[in-house]
């Protein structure tokens, strides 16, 4: 940086700098927003059954349905289990096809 002798460049100078700071500041922000909408747990499905398509070479819409079942498969035995409770079956069952569809779901 080159030594400021007036008034006049010293606040020009001001200004760019503030001007950069705001332009930097708004750009960490909307970094911090796309980060979270990634670690969402339904984007982080999505994100991983999209990597999976693309490294084993799905295109099919046959294969992608059957990944999405068995995600939503995954989901209704993690938050369920294996219950013989008619109650916990019922909601198992809405949670699977709730997930299935989710993840089915072009973003």
């Amino acid at each position: 940086m080159e030594t400021v002798y007036n008034i006049d460049t010293l606040n020009q100078r001001i200004q760019l700098l503030e001007n950069r700071q705001t332009e930097e500041w708004c750009s960490i922000k909307d970094e911090i927003e796309d980060i979270k909408q990634n670690l969402k747990p339904l984007n982080l499905i999505r994100n991983t059954v999209e990597e999976i398509n693309e490294t084993v070479g799905f295109k099919s819409h046959l294969a992608q349905s059957a990944m999405s079942i068995g995600i939503g498969y995954l989901a209704k035995r993690f938050v369920v289990g294996k219950s013989d409770n008619m109650f916990k079956g019922i909601l198992g069952s809405v949670l699977q096809l709730v997930v299935t569809n989710l993840v089915s779901q072009p973003q």
